[in-house]
């Protein structure tokens, strides 16, 4: 990189827009429906009967990260949670960034210059350079474009994305031909070698959730709506139902997957959604269904069949993580501001897929600090290879993959922002009763938006309530619309000794995890641990 010796360490912020010298060689700021017609003419994709674009990703159908490295560098060194995140020195990506901007140089881009962060505190300018048009046209359905204000605008971040681009792991410090490169210091994103859109957003999701916790500001992997009785937030990984549940008609959609939390209330860091399309349908998720059939929408891995012009979103042949990606304006409940006060209530969304769980239960300020640094839910058999029955998945924070600094940095601010606001915070299951995967059945969707209605609406909270035996937590003893056996887990199963067994082997997978993590937390949170059934 010609001018490296010119960054400091302390320049979070400050992009390398002006060294990467692309700017003549790029289609800037082109409209959505020109980017869409580009992508059909160039053969990126297909247009849908419905206005759609459909778009294969190839071999990458998900996130590569094992392939996403760090620089490692004055500022970085003692800051990064490097346990969980791979390094690459200033040198290997210095060598990464001439290679790559000499490739870009090959090509015509097309740059979107967007917004992140819909607080204008702590908004961040983003120029993305794409090699796709329809990765800009991502670009610009999920973050803000910045429209007449980009003559003035002065990137924060940079991204450059080149799928064509083959990384040397010899040369570059790397895993593979497949690289995704974040140096804070420079603010600028490297990405090669992969179709997958994804790694766009949750790159800048990695910056943000970087930069914001030195200001005070809690980044969250979660859903936010809102309602007469205040906003709640959604905590959840894949599958749980994070954006399913948040799109409620009766609410107003703040956003479906990125936020931020600080002494103001809650904001969401994106413009669009990028929403999970397998098994969509018309019936139980109306308002993303409509979205999906909407112009302009993309249609990441979904199955398509021109002559009849018609979707299946049941086919999982490509992958079982198939997206539909559009902009928030396409939900109709969608807030125009994209920002809310402080919570009522926090959500935290697991798929138990082992049957133990309740559907709902009421967590204490520390079972919440405790249950968001273990991040829990499950894999179930067939949803990928050589998955044949329920495998456990911790991730701390509900985005460990996303996630540079220690857990503790996010789950501290996390405990302060509760206490301060005196928000109910529960622990939902959208996963399994009455025995595991393949003995039991899923958690009705109307019971699960039941119980939320309730909790959301106070009703829940002042019922009467026990204590479970394994976990500790407040569960309901009752709930309109809710069979009441459902509330307790143990009643659901044919065998209470079955049932002991598999809530013993579950906690133990807890306990092996937080071990595992070998955070220093305070007493609290280790009293909120969970413990075996005598």
């Amino acid at each position: 990189m010609a001018n490296a010796a010119m960054w400091r360490a302390d320049d979070v912020g400050v992009s390398a827009v002006d060294d990467l010298d692309l700017s003549t060689r790029a289609r800037r700021n082109c409209a959505a429906r020109e980017l869409y017609d580009e992508a059909i003419r160039r053969g990126e994709g297909l247009a849908a009967s419905s206005g759609g674009l459909v778009v294969e990703t190839g071999v990458h159908t998900g996130r590569s990260p094992k392939d996403k490295f760090i620089v490692c560098d004055a500022l970085t060194d003692q800051t990064i949670w490097w346990d969980n995140n791979q390094s690459m020195t200033p040198e290997q990506f210095d060598r990464l960034y001439d290679d790559m901007t000499a490739h870009a140089r090959r090509m015509t881009l097309f740059a979107q210059d967007v917004r992140a962060c819909a607080s204008p505190a702590h908004r961040l300018n983003i120029c993305v350079f794409a090699e796709y048009a329809w990765h800009a046209l991502f670009a610009r359905h999920l973050f803000v474009p910045a429209g007449a204000a980009s003559e003035s605008f002065e990137p924060q971040l940079t991204v450059l994305d080149l799928p064509s681009f083959q990384a040397d792991p010899s040369r570059h410090g790397c895993r593979s031909g497949t690289v995704i490169a974040i140096d804070f210091a420079r603010g600028v994103v490297l990405i090669g070698g992969t179709r997958y859109a994804g790694e766009i957003k949750k790159s800048i999701f990695s910056y943000l959730n970087y930069v914001l916790p030195a200001k005070g500001v809690l980044p969250m992997h979660c859903a936010v709506n809102d309602g007469e009785r205040g906003s709640a937030v959604f905590f959840g990984l894949s599958g749980t139902g994070k954006t399913t549940l948040s799109a409620d008609p009766t609410r107003s959609l703040i956003g479906d997957d990125e936020h931020g939390w600080d002494e103001s209330g809650l904001f969401n860091f994106e413009g669009g959604c990028y929403a999970k399309a397998i098994r969509l349908s018309q019936q139980s998720e109306p308002d993303i269904y409509a979205a999906s059939h909407q112009r302009g929408a993309i249609l990441e891995n979904v199955s398509y069949d021109p002559q009849a012009g018609r979707f299946d979103f049941d086919d999982d042949s490509k992958t079982e993580n198939t997206r539909i990606a559009y902009p928030l304006g396409f939900i109709p409940n969608a807030s125009s501001t994209r920002c809310a006060g402080h919570p009522r209530n926090i959500v935290m969304l697991t798929c138990d897929a082992f049957g133990v769980l309740p559907p709902i239960a009421r967590l204490t300020p520390a079972q919440a600090m405790y249950h968001f640094l273990s991040g829990y839910t499950a894999k179930v058999a067939g949803t990928e290879r050589g998955v044949n029955e329920p495998q456990a998945t911790f991730s701390a924070c509900f985005g460990a993959p996303f996630m540079p600094r220690r857990p503790t940095e996010y789950a501290n601010l996390l405990r302060d922002f509760i206490l301060s606001s005196q928000a109910d915070c529960w622990l939902v299951n959208t996963g399994w009763s009455g025995g595991p995967y393949g003995v039991g059945r899923r958690m009705p969707i109307a019971a699960t938006r039941a119980l939320l209605q309730g909790a959301l609406d106070g009703s829940l909270a002042q019922g009467e309530f026990r204590i479970d035996q394994s976990f500790g937590f407040s569960v309901p003893a009752s709930a309109p619309g809710v069979d009441s056996k459902m509330l307790d887990p143990i009643q659901t199963w044919s065998s209470r000794e079955d049932f002991d067994r598999m809530a013993n082997r579950l906690v133990g997978m807890f306990e092996t995890n937080f071990r595992t993590l070998a955070l220093v937390v305070d007493q609290e949170v280790l009293d909120a641990q969970p413990s075996r059934i005598r």
